[in-house]
């Protein structure tokens, strides 16, 4: 059962630096936005390179994609679980749900 962290809690986290978040859309979504420090880590690549990207399997972790509809962030949350990482959570109502809150975003788009 994958466990949900509310945008209050993991804005908090994000700013006591407590939490390594992860952005399951990734590409072009990515770039465009995402929450602040997020890494990206879709579905298909967990296996080749969660170790790498999250070495330490028993830090806190939050997924999150674009919002409740959104699949992914379960998905990316599942496949790690499974690989033995212990403290994941996912941010359900997503990056849509942080921007029309009013809460920064970053970018990796170069204008």
């Amino acid at each position: 059962m994958t466990v949900h962290i509310s945008r209050d809690d993991l804005k908090a986290a994000i700013e006591a630096g407590a939490v390594t978040v992860v952005d399951a859309l990734g590409g072009d979504y990515y770039a465009q936005q995402h929450l602040p420090g997020a890494i990206a880590l879709v579905e298909s690549e967990v296996a080749e390179r969660a170790a790498a990207l999250l070495p330490d399997r028993d830090a806190a972790i939050v997924t999150y994609c674009s919002n409740p509809s959104c699949p992914n962030s379960k998905a990316v949350a599942n496949r790690l679980t499974a690989l033995g990482y212990t403290d994941v959570r996912t941010y359900r109502e997503g990056i849509q749900d942080w921007v029309e809150a009013g809460l920064p975003v970053e970018s990796s788009v170069t204008v």
